[in-house]
C-alpha cells in the first residue's frame, strides 16, 4: 500500500486519528457532521435525530409487532434479568430499516473512512442493566477501532427506566484484552465478560472520569466508538419499558475477530465472517488490501459464539492416541478434535507416539 502523505496513518479511523483536523472542519463537512465527529472524537459518542422522516411511525410497528415476543411480567417479578432478540430485522421490516439507514451509513463511512456494514441488531422493550464494557473485546478489527454501535431510543427515556450510562473520554484508552490482565484464554476455554469487569471497575476509579446518563427523547441516537465504557443503568421502575434497538456496525477491507477469545502469541485468532445485513451474506477477512486465506480463517463463523482457530490440526492426529496420552481428556468424554484444538495446543500436549 502505497503511503499517503495526508493520511500517514490509514489503518486508525479518521474520526479517531491524530490528524483529525485534516478532514473535519466545519467548512469540509458541515456544522452538523462537524459537531457530531468533534464528539466522538473528543467524548467517544456522538447524539443524534434519527435520520428518518416517519420515524413515529417506524417505531410504533416495529414496538407494536414485537411486544408480544417479550416475558414482560416475568421480568417484573424478578424471574429474569433482562430481554432481548437479537437480528430481529431478518423478520421485521421496521428493524432493518432502522439497520440498514442509508444516511447512517453515509455519515458512519464520512467518520472512519471506510464503507460501514451493519452486522448485528438487539432489539430491548426494557433496560439491559449491563455492566459497563468495552465493545471491543466482543467484536474487534484488525487494524483496530473500525467497530461502533448505533442506539436509538423508540420512546422517551428518563432515570428510572435503565438508560444508557457511558464513560466520556474512555475509547482513548488503550484496547485491553487477555495478555494485559495475564489470562490465557487456550488454558481457559470459556472466557466470559465479567473476567475484565474488575479492570474497567478501577481504570475508571483511576481515571476520575464520571458517569454519564443517557436520557434519550424518542427519535435520538447515540453514536459511539468501539472502545468506549458502557452499558445500562439499573432499572428502577419496572412498570415502564425502555424500547430501544442497537445496531453494531463494522467496517471494510478489516479483519474481523473476537479479542475475547484470542491468544495471538499462541498462533490462535478466533476470526469471524460477519453477516452483511445489506449484502445479506458474510465478508471475508482483509489485511491492508489482501484477502487472508480461508485456511488461515478456519472455521470462521458469522456467529459470535461459535469459535473456531486459525490453525489446521496436525496432519498426523489421531483421536484414539491422543486419548491414550492424555486420560484425563478421555475421562472428561468430551472430542479429542475440539479438545486439541481449545486447549491441547496452548498445553502442549502430546498426540503422537
Amino acid at each position: 500500500m502505497a503511503f499517503d502523505h495526508n493520511n500517514p496513518l490509514p489503518g486508525v479511523p479518521l474520526v479517531e486519528s491524530p490528524f483529525f483536523a485534516r478532514w473535519f472542519s466545519p467548512e469540509l463537512v458541515g456544522e452538523e457532521t462537524y459537531r457530531i465527529a468533534k464528539d466522538i472524537h473528543e467524548q467517544g459518542y456522538a447524539v443524534i435525530d434519527f435520520p428518518d422522516p416517519d420515524f413515529d411511525g417506524l417505531s410504533e410497528r416495529l414496538k407494536q409487532k414485537l411486544v408480544g415476543r417479550y416475558d414482560l411480567d416475568a421480568y417484573r417479578q424478578g424471574k429474569i434479568q433482562g430481554l432481548r432478540i437479537q437480528d430481529v430485522w431478518q423478520e421485521n421490516e421496521e428493524s432493518y430499516r432502522i439497520a440498514t439507514n442509508p444516511s447512517v451509513l453515509s455519515l458512519l463511512e464520512t467518520l472512519y473512512g471506510r464503507k460501514s456494514f451493519p452486522f448485528q441488531s438487539l432489539s430491548f422493550p426494557v433496560g439491559t442493566q449491563q455492566h459497563y464494557h468495552s465493545d471491543s473485546l466482543h467484536f474487534s478489527s484488525m487494524p483496530e477501532r473500525f467497530m461502533c454501535g448505533v442506539w436509538v431510543a423508540l420512546e422517551d427515556i428518563d432515570e428510572d427506566q435503565g438508560p444508557l450510562i457511558y464513560f466520556p473520554g474512555s475509547h482513548k484508552w488503550p484496547i485491553y484484552t487477555g495478555e494485559h490482565i495475564g489470562h490465557t484464554y487456550m488454558s481457559d476455554f470459556g472466557t466470559y465478560q465479567a473476567r475484565y469487569e474488575g479492570v474497567w471497575k478501577q481504570l475508571v476509579e483511576a481515571a476520575g472520569v464520571p458517569v454519564k446518563r443517557f436520557t434519550a427523547k424518542k427519535g435520538q441516537a447515540l453514536i459511539w466508538a468501539a472502545n468506549l465504557l458502557h452499558g445500562g443503568d439499573i432499572h428502577r421502575d419496572k412498570s415502564k419499558t425502555r424500547w430501544s434497538q442497537v445496531t453494531h456496525y463494522l467496517f471494510k477491507d478489516c479483519a474481523y475477530y473476537t479479542p475475547m477469545h484470542t491468544d495471538s502469541a499462541l498462533g490462535v485468532v478466533s476470526f469471524r465472517e460477519p453477516y452483511n445485513i445489506l449484502t445479506r451474506g458474510t465478508e471475508k477477512n482483509f489485511y491492508n488490501g489482501a484477502r487472508i486465506p480461508d485456511d488461515v480463517v478456519l472455521g470462521a463463523s458469522p456467529s459470535h459464539d461459535r469459535h473456531r482457530w486459525a490453525r489446521k490440526m496436525p496432519t498426523d492426529f489421531d483421536p484414539e492416541t491422543y486419548l491414550e496420552l492424555n486420560p484425563d481428556v478421555r475421562a472428561a468424554k468430551v472430542d479429542p478434535y475440539k479438545h486439541f484444538l481449545n486447549h491441547g495446543i496452548g498445553e502442549r500436549r502430546r498426540y503422537r507416539r
